[in-house]
Parts: structure tokens; C-alpha cells; sequence
């Protein structure tokens, strides 16, 4: 199993690339634009919901764009004491690569996993095919949508019984920059199946202090419409972390 979710994954990331690269002109790996860029963040997180905590989290997101690909990868992780005598984990890594047919629009292949250790699901992973458009993409705003069809594997938490199967994949991702320091955002992710529809939305300011460094508070709410007795479906985490950009 975990071999066939890596090799669909894989698929679902070049398989843009492979049916267009040919249709399309070469472009100079060392334009301008076309090198990585980063950011890491870490911080405090208060949780509420199936895990009341206090915790320490971390994420690593990086990205390359130019006139043809658009790619992202990341990690982030989420630690803790529940209660003061259980610990508490949440890891998720994600990739992205996404071709562009217009100015406004493209083809993308991503895919996610998640594990957790006290939320509804035990783990969730997706890979997906989308198509998105950017719907305003100005100097200080952006609003992008994706849309489109995946696979997921998950399993609920404490049962041995998984619920693997096809879904549709929603993205919406807003960014608003007020100046040069101030800015807001607004992320939310729709994966929506037979057997459960997750929903995550993260929203927060960023105030920079320098080139590198920037304050971000936010407020993350996760959504399973699917769970066990006992479970609540929704959970949120207040963050205030330290980012530092590369």
C-alpha cells in the first residue's frame, strides 16, 4: 500500500509535465524568479477541541516559480503534553507542481499526508489532479482556486477500519498586503468523499520586523464531518509564531 500511495503520488505531481512538455518553449533556468525561496516558522500553539494542549510547532514551506511550473513542498509538525501526561503529535508533508496553460490559469498534481496522534483520523493521505485559476492577481492581492479529483487513504483513530477512496479536492487561497509590513491571509482546503469530507481553513495576520523576520499569528480550524462516538468533528488552533524567510 505504501508503495502504490508513493508511486500514484509521484504520478499525480509530473504527470502535467510529461503531457505538456513538449507543447511548450524553454525557459532559462537562470531567469529571474526562477530559484527557490523559503520559510520556516515555530512558534506556541493553543488547542482545543480533541486535544486540549499547549504546544510547540514548527513548518518548513518552499516554493519555485517561473513563466511555465509553479512548485511547493513543505513539512510542519505540531508537539505536545495533552493533559499534562499524554503526548501529543501531528506531522504532515505536501507537494505540489503546477503548469501553467494561460496567464490565469493552470494544471496541478499534488499531493499530502497527515498523521495524528488525538484527532478524529488516525491518518489521511491524498493525491490529486486540479485545475485552478487565479481569479484576482494584483501587486498587493491574490485569490486563487483549485479544483479537481483524488484518491485518499485514511483511517479512523483507534478502529481497523480504513475508508480509502475517491474525492474532490477544493482549494482557496487569499493574500492581502495592506504595506510593505502588514499583511493578511486566508487558506482553506476542501477533500471531500463518500465516506467523509475534511475541511482546514487558516487565516492570520504576518507583520514583518525586518527583511527576514516577521511576527504571524493565526487561527487553524479542522473539520471531519465523519467521526467516531466521542470525537468532536471540529478542531482549532490559535498560533503566534516567529517566521523567518529565505
Amino acid at each position: 500500500m505504501r508503495k502504490f500511495l508513493l508511486a500514484t503520488a509521484i504520478g499525480a505531481v509530473m504527470a502535467p509535465g510529461i503531457l505538456h512538455a513538449n507543447e511548450l518553449p524553454d525557459v532559462d533556468a537562470d531567469a529571474e524568479g526562477t530559484h527557490w525561496s523559503g520559510n520556516g516558522e515555530l512558534g506556541l500553539a493553543l488547542s482545543r477541541g480533541n486535544t486540549d494542549s499547549q504546544t510547540l510547532l514548527g513548518r518548513l514551506s518552499l516554493a519555485r516559480e517561473d513563466e511555465r511550473w509553479k512548485h511547493e513542498a513543505g513539512l510542519a509538525f505540531q508537539y505536545g503534553q495533552q493533559d499534562d501526561i499524554d503526548s501529543a503529535y501531528r506531522y504532515e508533508a505536501f507537494g505540489k507542481t503546477g503548469l501553467r496553460l494561460g496567464e490565469r490559469s493552470r494544471l496541478s498534481g499534488s499531493a499530502r499526508t497527515e498523521r495524528d496522534h488525538f484527532a478524529a483520523y488516525e491518518y489521511q493521505s491524498t493525491a490529486a489532479f486540479s485545475y485552478g485559476h487565479d481569479a484576482v492577481k494584483t501587486e498587493a492581492t491574490h485569490l486563487d482556486f483549485e479544483i479537481g479529483p483524488g484518491y485518499r487513504w485514511s483511517k479512523l483513530q483507534g478502529v481497523r477500519v480504513h475508508e480509502n477512496g475517491g474525492v474532490v479536492r477544493g482549494l482557496m487561497d487569499f493574500g492581502h498586503r495592506f504595506n510593505d509590513s502588514t499583511s493578511v491571509y486566508d487558506t482553506l482546503l476542501v477533500e471531500a468523499g463518500r465516506d467523509n469530507t475534511f475541511a482546514r481553513n487558516e487565516a492570520g495576520v504576518q507583520v514583518r520586523m525586518s527583511d527576514a523576520l516577521a511576527l504571524k499569528a493565526g487561527v487553524e480550524v479542522r473539520h471531519n464531518t465523519d467521526v467516531l462516538p466521542g470525537i468532536h468533528r471540529t478542531d482549532t488552533l490559535t498560533t503566534v509564531n516567529v517566521s523567518y524567510g529565505f
